[in-house]
């Protein structure tokens, strides 16, 4: 069967209709392209001007002089190195807890059968339907005074990488693409005398790479994002990740060197979904479909 397309082949093969196509098609990238890239371009050259041309009106669109001293100045005024590092220990624990837990349990839920397993999963699905603000208040009083041990997580990487393991939506996407692994392959593993853990480690997860990857890009830019909850849990000012930090030293400093730390911010997580761009395009129908 041919595809059907807005323009016949019969049209497209004409030099008038190929010529048309291709303006159209060519005008719609060079826009779509300059509405998401021209933000990033101010945000760059903004940290190149100086304070009096930034606040000008009507704005520049090239800086007059080019002063990379912002640059410098927000890694040494705003502690980047250190707020950065904080943000990658909070990030690369949280990734581990969650990878980790919500593979077994995935993994429990698809293969394993569990009693009341439908039941489970349903609770677990019902929480995608309740806000994030109205868990701020229990997390919080959970993580200041932990059940049955009685000890505060406050200050602690600990208070983030605990509640970042709760997430529903990463753990149906595991269980979905858990339930369209091929069954004969682990049957004859388990012909073979193999346990499920071993099955686990050996055959369900080096099949799992592509949705194990998508769910670390998930985990990873969730907690680098985050703001809120970084917020109420480290009030120790040295121990805060860099989306806290930009807030909290941003009172007595200068526009351009501000811009400046928010470029450096952003810097690992645009380099990460550029290097890792196919898997998170992958991420929205993984699990989606059976294939």
């Amino acid at each position: 069967m041919s595809t059907r397309t807005l323009l016949s082949p019969a049209a497209l093969a004409r030099p008038r209709g190929k010529a048309v196509y291709w303006t159209v098609f060519t005008s719609v990238v060079v826009l779509f392209a300059l509405a998401f890239l021209f933000p990033v371009y101010w945000m760059v050259t903004g940290a190149m001007k100086s304070p009096d041309e930034i606040a000008q009106t009507p704005p520049t669109i090239i800086p007059k002089d080019w002063h990379l001293s912002g640059y410098t100045d927000a890694w040494d005024l705003m502690q980047l190195p250190e707020h950065l590092w904080n943000t990658v220990v909070q990030a690369a624990g949280a990734w581990a807890f969650q990878l980790v837990l919500c593979t077994a349990a995935a993994y429990a839920l698809s293969k394993l059968k569990p009693a009341f397993g439908k039941l489970i999963l349903g609770g677990i699905l019902a929480t995608l339907m309740v806000p994030a603000q109205a868990l701020v208040v229990p997390k919080y009083l959970t993580v200041a005074d932990l059940p049955l041990i009685h000890t505060s997580l406050l200050n602690d990487p600990l208070g983030i990488w605990l509640p970042a393991v709760a997430n529903a939506f990463n753990l149906y996407l595991l269980k979905r693409f858990f339930d369209q692994l091929p069954r004969d392959v682990m049957e004859a593993a388990e012909i073979d005398g193999a346990g499920k853990l071993r099955i686990l480690w050996s055959i369900v997860l080096p099949m799992s790479r592509p949705v194990l990857g998508v769910v670390s890009i998930f985990a990873l830019v969730a907690v680098w994002q985050d703001f809120l909850w970084p917020l109420m849990v480290f009030s120790d000012t040295d121990k805060q990740p860099i989306s806290v930090a930009l807030v909290q030293l941003s009172q007595n400093i200068q526009l351009t060197v501000l811009i400046a730390a928010m470029v450096i911010a952003s810097i690992p997580m645009v380099a990460m979904f550029l290097v890792f761009q196919r898997h998170i395009i992958a991420g929205i129908s993984a699990g989606s479909t059976k294939g």
